[in-house]
């Protein structure tokens, strides 16, 4: 299971940091991505990060403006989001993919699903 949590309400160029939390099962071995879903839009991938945590990716639209991390020792992910954009506004999902592992940067690519939390930006 995966739990996200830290979304929000945030004023534009404010930040907020993203966690999720795996349980029941082997977290060490998945990559995880957090992806969202803005009002009316398709679901898209917003960034990933591979099991060992030594290769992150990210979609053009965010980087250098947020950072994914984990910590295996904690079974957790987190994704940073610095100088937040209206265009931000979205219900963020963390998801993983067990091996073989599929394509990170499509929704289809993932196994399993937390619920969301919804980030909310202002302008």
């Amino acid at each position: 299971q995966l739990q996200a949590s830290g979304g929000g309400l945030v004023q534009a160029g404010g930040s907020l940091r993203l966690s999720c939390i795996a349980s029941g099962g082997i977290f060490s071995n998945l990559n995880v991505g957090w992806l969202r879903q803005a009002p009316g839009k398709e679901r898209e991938f917003v960034a990933g990060i591979r099991w060992s945590g030594g290769s992150t990716y990210y979609t053009d639209s965010v980087k250098g403006r947020f950072t994914i991390s984990r910590d295996n020792t904690k079974n957790t992910v987190h994704l940073q989001m610095n100088s937040l954009k209206p265009e931000d506004t979205a219900v963020y999902y963390c998801a993983a993919d067990r091996p073989p592992y599929g394509r990170y940067w499509s929704p289809s690519g993932y196994d399993y699903w937390g619920q969301g939390t919804l980030v909310t930006v202002s302008s």
